[in-house]
């Protein structure tokens, strides 16, 4: 980036070719018993590796988490992670292999792509079907006391597209003449929404349509309709828009992604979104305004193009120039982050098996969101009254844990391969670039604060880390490297970017 500037990278980034998630082979919905992990094998034998790479997220954990540390279309990798964590599916509800590797794929595909699209096969995703219900919902029979499923028609709504509120351009809140916020829906609408994705259900193993009946679950292929399953009574959806009754279940769904799509709410709410997860947890009002007019609007009359938006975000003048110091700024590096930070920035070798364990401990399991809601809450506040989401999982023990893990990478000596894995290399880092440093404590020091915290170490605490290196043994470079190295990842300049 310092070569040839942030424009053009950006546009190298964007024309990069991207790194897929491998198409993994079907799996039975039932566990059959040569495949169901056991205590009493050794976890090389084949029945504890098939359960684990069957109905555990491990090779897509294993994926995604190689494609994190190497992979050249890093800007991809880290908007779909952004996506995966708004359109939230956890390994709680879908814990095949292939089926979370097709949904994750999704992100992938659709990170600079439109949102509108991305939209539609979120919808028609079955592993978002199974997580929010959408799959085998279907149309409502008052005898029975049977109701559409409200799940997914809530959901997609409330955390996919408008938010609970009324916003204004900026995201902040519309109110009333009372000063009370504006709510975006109702129940009633939540209830022609549900209505309108009933019908869908998993495709069979050939991928034919139109299914007769509702079918067992199955990841392959996109969910298909029963039209016989389907409401076919018209619905009232925003803006008085109204669906009229007859209409298939494919038209209804596509009028109804329509139909939310063009809601005023979905360019701040959307945009609000993407900033938290790619730059800062509490954005002035004026930068979301900004990326929201890009949402509505790319420059030549196209609504949701993300790439876009992200090249908004990105080049937006709140996270260019000098580097923030106010308060507010800025947002801690959540688990994931902080550990592909030190990796990529200290350098090594890293094939993310033990990253994976270590994310578990710092609140953070990869795909097995605890909720909907993904690991932490949009609005959570800090005690300066700041909006800093990823807070909401740094408290005592998580934040103990990353000192743990810090102390466990940079004071020890790696991690061997993990033998049950294929092409395992392990976790090392290559001290050597940092060891020719050592004999100067303090260019050393000013090494890793720009690497790590772009200059913004404080001369205080250079200091501080200058002379606890300084204290060690001058033939001793290797501690006086890591010394360096764990004092600085422990920054809070570090953990919080800015």
């Amino acid at each position: 980036i310092e070569k040839i500037g942030v424009n053009d990278w950006l546009e190298q980034q964007f024309l990069k070719p991207a790194s897929n998630y491998p198409v993994l082979p079907f799996t039975a919905y039932v566990q059959s018993d040569t495949c169901k992990s056991s205590g009493a094998l050794p976890a090389t034998d084949p029945q504890n590796i098939c359960a684990r790479d069957s109905y555990t997220l491990f090779p897509v954990q294993m994926a995604f988490l190689k494609n994190a540390l190497t992979a050249d279309d890093q800007l991809r990798q880290r908007v779909a992670f952004a996506l995966g964590q708004i359109f939230v599916t956890s390994g709680a509800e879908i814990n095949h292999a292939y089926g979370m590797s097709r949904y994750q794929q999704i992100m992938i595909d659709n990170a600079f792509g439109n949102y509108r699209n991305l939209l539609q096969q979120v919808t028609l995703s079955p592993a978002m079907g199974r997580y929010l219900d959408m799959a085998n919902s279907n149309k409502p029979d008052p005898a029975r006391g049977i109701s559409a499923n409200e799940n997914y028609g809530r959901e997609i709504l409330q955390l996919f597209s408008v938010g609970l509120n009324e916003l204004n351009m900026d995201g902040t809140l519309k109110r009333d003449a009372a000063g009370a916020a504006i709510p975006t829906y109702t129940q009633e609408r939540v209830e022609n929404f549900a209505r309108v994705f009933t019908g869908w259900t998993y495709a069979n193993f050939q991928n034919s349509a139109p299914p007769a009946r509702n079918n067992g679950v199955y990841y392959e292929y996109p969910m298909l309709p029963v039209e016989a399953n389907h409401d076919t009574g018209a619905k009232t959806l925003f803006a008085g828009k109204v669906l009229p009754a007859g209409q298939t279940a494919t038209k209804d769904l596509n009028d109804a992604l329509d139909n939310i799509f063009n809601h005023p709410n979905v360019a701040p709410f959307v945009s609000r979104a993407l900033i938290q997860k790619l730059t800062g947890g509490d954005p002035a009002p004026a930068y979301v305004a900004r990326v929201a007019a890009v949402f509505n609007n790319n420059g030549e009359g196209v609504r949701g193009d993300l790439k876009a938006v992200v090249r908004a975000i990105l080049l937006d003048t709140e996270v260019r120039g000098e580097v923030k110091t106010a308060a507010k700024y800025g947002k801690l590096k959540e688990p994931l982050l902080f550990m592909t930070t030190l990796a990529r920035g200290l350098g090594g070798k890293n094939d993310g098996v033990y990253f994976r364990g270590q994310l578990a401990a710092l609140g953070q399991s990869l795909f097995n969101s605890p909720t909907v809601f993904n690991y932490f809450s949009p609005e959570h506040q800090i005690s300066n009254g700041a909006v800093g989401p990823e807070f909401e999982i740094q408290n005592a023990t998580t934040s103990f844990n990353r000192a743990n893990f810090l102390n466990a990478m940079l004071m020890g000596n790696g991690f061997a391969p993990d033998t049950s894995v294929d092409n395992s290399v392990g976790t090392y880092i290559d001290w050597a670039p940092w060891q020719a440093l050592a004999a100067t404590p303090a260019a050393l020091v000013d090494k890793l604060n720009w690497t790590f915290a772009h200059g913004t170490l404080s001369t205080t605490a250079q200091k501080i880390i200058s002379d606890a290196v300084t204290a060690v043994a001058a033939t001793d470079t290797l501690m006086r490297a890591k010394t360096a190295a764990y004092l600085t990842l422990n920054a809070a300049q570090v953990q919080v970017e800015r």
